[in-house]
């Protein structure tokens, strides 16, 4: 005898109407928030005379020599499709034993690996979601290793397929689908499809903020402010141009080393994050170990930064900041350190500084630096004529917009920084989680049109420095003129500045006394990496001789912990006697309180 299901009552019937129409309704508000997303964000992307740019990272050439190649070499192709199919044939009776109740637990066809898209407990214990999952896994396998090994292709252009043949597979992910998620359909049944309003609310935002580009929003912006809870380290703004604030910060110690100390920032980025907070500030550290700090925080460019060059930057930028320290601290020499696009700039400038006899600088640190572009990373894979070409079209106004360079290094990482915010802000509707490193991420920068333009094509497209034909003034300058102290840092796992490429820099330098350091983690967590924390572990040797990264990893020293100890010992013995603490602005005058008002000029509130 079978139980007959309960009739509903009419409070039964009342709530399913209920919840139907609060569905129905958030459902036309999708629909009509939709219509407007796609409207606003085809406007922004309409050329003037109303056409797209088809392939504006210029990949297609690059994936046409692939087809070719992959033409070539049948059965590298055959043996690799061949193998792939057998997979998949065997995951389908795996699935189909499971369906039976009859697991196969001898054959795993997708390795173990911690990928935090599938954590949902469906992925897993679900056998459609399961299936769907070891398929997907299955493909990017086969897509990504058929980029990395099949055919023969020159070197940029196998990265360029490799990079983009990642960002495809990542996109193309189950997780990034409304219908193929299970959390985001458990979440919609749960919320009567809130979180798809709160969500395309928050991706209309985004878009407005991006002024028609899609700013994905990575961390709570409120949580955060410029001289609130970030970039906190008291000091002064003693001087400021058209290209720059210098700010000094206020002693912490009653003596101080006699040889001050100026960091160059990239300006690429903004300055804090060398100062994010009282317990990641690499400026508070350096204060308390007993030094005279000074950093430049650069403008955030507009029209008026269009004639502004290379040696613009370099020379009333960095020269002008180097004499405005010594003025202010009586002093006839001072250290400079100096991080990514910073480093090349100081690189360039110590080699015209070794040319000229300029005797300011009694040492030099670079921070994730790179000087030697011949393998220079992902960033790597957006550079050619015609993406440059693109770049100059982009900075007609005489800058690029802070929003490319933000998509860029986005792309980089585009699993966690692009579609984890596109699955959590606009699918489950939840506001990211306060993070500062994230927020200071957000806080993009534009870059002057012609001084970027001759970073790309100089440095990315020509590798002049490394090839003895970057003309500073108009005089050929390189790496070997450099002649001062050296304590170069390169991290083991940076994609932007690649370890081995900056120790081939290293080893150009062969005027000077180098110090070369390998630090674990990538390009921002190994620089920033305060003792405190306990965090990581670096590697010294200061053999140079072999060619290569590997050989000289072979020989060096691991130790435990932050490199800036090991930095602290070397920078201290180059910055002479212990004289009494500066107060900031003493022979300058104070113009503001740090952090001043060029670091907080952000490009989506202009």
């Amino acid at each position: 005898m079978t139980d007959t299901p309960p009739t509903p009552t009419e409070a039964d019937l009342a709530e399913l109407m209920e919840t139907t129409a609060e569905f129905a309704h958030n459902m036309t508000e999708v629909t009509e928030t939709s219509r407007e997303i796609w409207a606003r964000y085809m406007a922004a992307q309409l050329d003037g005379d109303g056409s797209l740019h088809g392939d504006p990272l210029n990949t297609m050439p690059a994936f046409t020599e692939f087809y070719q190649t992959l033409m070539a070499n049948p059965a590298e192709l055959a043996d690799a499709t061949m193998q792939y199919w057998q997979n998949m044939g065997e995951l389908w009776r795996q699935t189909t034993l499971k369906w039976l109740g009859q697991p196969d637990e001898a054959a795993a066809l997708v390795a173990a690996r911690a990928d935090k898209r599938f954590k949902h407990t469906e992925w897993s214990e679900n056998l459609l979601f399961d299936y769907l999952k070891q398929s997907y896994l299955l493909t990017s396998d086969y897509m990504q290793g058929s980029a990395h090994d099949l055919g023969e292709l020159q070197p940029n252009d196998r990265k360029k397929v490799e990079f983009y043949t990642r960002a495809f597979v990542e996109a193309m992910s189950p997780t990034n689908f409304f219908a193929l998620n299970p959390e985001v359909l458990e979440t919609t049944m749960a919320q009567k499809g809130e979180n798809l309003v709160r969500g395309l609310k928050m991706m209309l935002e985004d878009l407005e903020r991006g002024k028609g580009q899609l700013m994905i929003r990575q961390t709570d912006m409120d949580q955060f402010k410029v001289g609130r809870n970030m970039a906190m380290t008291p000091g002064q703004v003693i001087f400021e141009n058209r290209l720059f604030q210098l700010i000094q910060y206020a002693p912490t110690t009653e003596k101080v080393h006699a040889k001050p100390f100026l960091m160059i920032p990239p300006w690429i980025n903004k300055y804090y994050v060398l100062d994010l907070n009282e317990k990641k500030s690499m400026m508070r550290w350096l204060v308390e170990q007993g030094y005279t700090v000074f950093i430049i925080s650069w403008v955030n460019p507009d029209e008026t930064s269009a004639k502004e060059t290379w040696e613009s930057y370099m020379f009333d930028g960095v020269s002008t900041a180097i004499d405005k320290v010594l003025e202010e601290t009586g002093q006839k020499q001072c250290s400079i350190g100096s991080y990514c696009i910073g480093g090349t700039m100081a690189g360039t400038f110590l080699a015209h500084a070794g040319r000229t006899k300029d005797k300011r600088i009694a040492s030099a640190t670079f921070f994730t630096a790179q000087l030697d572009f011949e393998d220079a990373g992902e960033l790597q894979v957006f550079v050619d004529e015609q993406t440059i070409q693109l770049v100059d079209e982009k900075a007609s106004k005489g800058y690029l917009p802070a929003e490319a360079m933000a998509s860029a290094f986005n792309m980089l990482r585009s699993s966690d920084l692009i579609w984890g915010y596109v699955i959590n802000n606009y699918m489950l509707g939840k506001e990211p989680f306060p993070f500062d490193l994230l927020y200071w991420n957000s806080d993009s920068t534009a870059m002057p049109a012609r001084v970027h333009h001759h970073y790309l094509e100089s440095f990315y497209q020509e590798n002049a420095f490394t090839a003895g034909e970057f003309r500073v003034d108009g005089e050929v300058v390189r790496m070997s003129d450099i002649s001062v102290p050296v304590y170069h840092v390169a991290a083991k796992e940076d994609h932007i500045a690649p370890a081995a490429s900056v120790y081939r820099g290293a080893r150009m330098m062969t005027g000077a006394d180098v110090h070369f350091v390998l630090a674990g983690s990538g390009h921002i967590a190994g620089v920033v990496n305060p003792p405190a924390l306990g965090k990581y572990q670096y590697w010294t040797n200061d053999d140079l001789s072999p060619e290569t990264l590997e050989g000289w990893a072979s020989a060096a020293e691991e130790q435990p912990g932050s490199w800036w100890v090991d930095w602290d010992q070397w920078l201290s013995k180059r910055s002479g006697r212990k004289v009494n603490a500066r107060a900031p602005g003493k022979t300058l005058g104070a113009i503001e309180p740090a952090p001043g008002r060029y670091v907080t000029v952000r490009f989506d509130e202009r």
